[in-house]
């Protein structure tokens, strides 16, 4: 579960730096290394990643392969997990919050 936590965390991260003012291609690529070492990828997937991040860097542009990557990883996450990861949490568990609250403590 840890693992899945951390994996979550550097694809927010990556999709916080491709959607941000600062789309920096070294942050870019250690998210997508750090994803990489995380899954434990084979050795050939790494090299094709690496290789396409060279490509996004000399041609401006990010590739859809490593754009694909991560969104591939980001389907295979357990839904829980990423909620706990962030913080989420179900409905069911804070409506007795709301279920205390009336019109005459307001």
């Amino acid at each position: 579960m840890a693992g899945e936590v951390y994996q979550a965390q550097v694809i927010k991260n990556f999709f916080d730096t491709i959607t941000g003012t600062d789309r920096n291609l070294t942050r870019i690529f250690m998210c997508v290394m750090s994803l990489t070492r995380l899954r434990q990828d084979p050795p050939e997937r790494v090299t094709f990643l690496v290789d396409q991040l060279k490509k996004s860097k000399q041609a401006r542009e990010l590739s859809i392969d490593i754009l694909d990557y991560v969104c591939d990883a980001a389907v295979a996450l357990d839904v829980t997990t990423v909620k706990t990861a962030f913080g989420v949490k179900e409905l069911s568990e804070i409506v007795q919050d709301f279920q205390g609250v009336s019109l005459d403590t307001l």
